[in-house]
């Protein structure tokens, strides 16, 4: 028969430390049903919010309308059908813009970060260009291109591309160099190494830079409409704002917030397919 003289007791006695205790945690729910519930409901929590101050007088209604009045605007645009010419209008330039500026910044952050000399050449240019508040284009784009679609690709392509290019170039100059160096001494060709290892191991960064392109591209195709044109949704909160319809405006913003929202959605789901080897090598 065998005494346990570990207890708590004779561990005080002896003046030993007792083995910490696990500490409690709270750990939030993170499945995908949960978190959807948690958003609506913050969602909601933010909406009764504007309703109840509007209609109690804590805000102008004049200046922050209500999101009941809001709702039957947007509800009023899209049954009647009025708002899909301006949202096709928006949609076309704000793809375009998008697709052309991350192209060309990926090519151009792929090149300069693989050829050391052009990245040296180019670097002052590129500060100095990136510097310019490039909002302040959109008068001289309006009066290059005129108040077509042109002068909106313009704009939004300047915001995409420095976006999506410094991005790729940090992404390139990232890689692991003991993982290109091993590449090579397999005999790798330069195609090789770009499409196997530099690519592969950029499309995180590059990926996490197109999710915040896409708002700076809705930003520049709106400004552009705003300051000029003839349709598009920037067109009609610029035309409420003149007639002080502020449910319009409200309108016009939730409906470019809800559109940015379905093109997210696409892009998470190319990236998520993109990026499957990470999430098995994570596991």
């Amino acid at each position: 028969m065998t005494i346990d003289t570990d207890t708590p007791q004779s561990r005080r006695a002896s003046g030993a430390s007792e083995p910490p205790r696990e500490a409690i945690r709270f750990r939030p729910p993170t499945g995908k049903l949960t978190m959807a519930v948690f958003q609506v409901l913050l969602g909601v929590a933010i909406l009764l919010f504007w309703q109840i101050g509007a209609k109690a007088g804590f805000l102008d209604p004049f200046f922050f309308s209500d999101p009941v009045s809001v709702t039957e605007k947007i509800i009023d645009w899209f049954t009647s059908g009025s708002v899909y010419p301006h949202l096709i209008a928006t949609g076309e330039a704000t793809l375009v813009s998008f697709v052309l500026g991350a192209v060309l910044g990926l090519v151009a952050g792929t090149l300069l970060g693989r050829v050391h000399f052009l990245e040296r050449l180019f670097d002052p240019y590129i500060k100095m260009f990136n510097a310019m508040p490039r909002l302040l284009l959109a008068p001289i784009f309006l009066l290059w291109f005129g108040l077509g679609i042109g002068s909106k690709i313009a704009l939004g392509v300047t915001l995409v591309f420095f976006l999506v290019f410094f991005n790729t170039l940090e992404a390139m100059k990232g890689v692991s160099q003991p993982l290109v160096d091993n590449s090579r001494m397999l005999g790798a060709t330069q195609w090789q190494l770009l499409t196997t290892v530099y690519l592969p191991s950029a499309l995180g960064l590059i990926f996490s830079s197109l999710h915040s392109s896409i708002g700076f591209a809705i930003i520049g195709v709106v400004t552009g409409e705003y300051m000029g044109a003839f349709s598009g949704i920037g067109y009609v909160i610029a035309q409420a704002q003149g007639t002080f319809d502020t449910t319009g405006v409200f309108a016009g913003m939730i409906t470019l917030m809800a559109f940015v929202l379905v093109i997210e959605f696409f892009i998470g789901k190319a990236e998520r397919r993109l990026l499957a080897w990470r999430a098995v090598g994570h596991k």
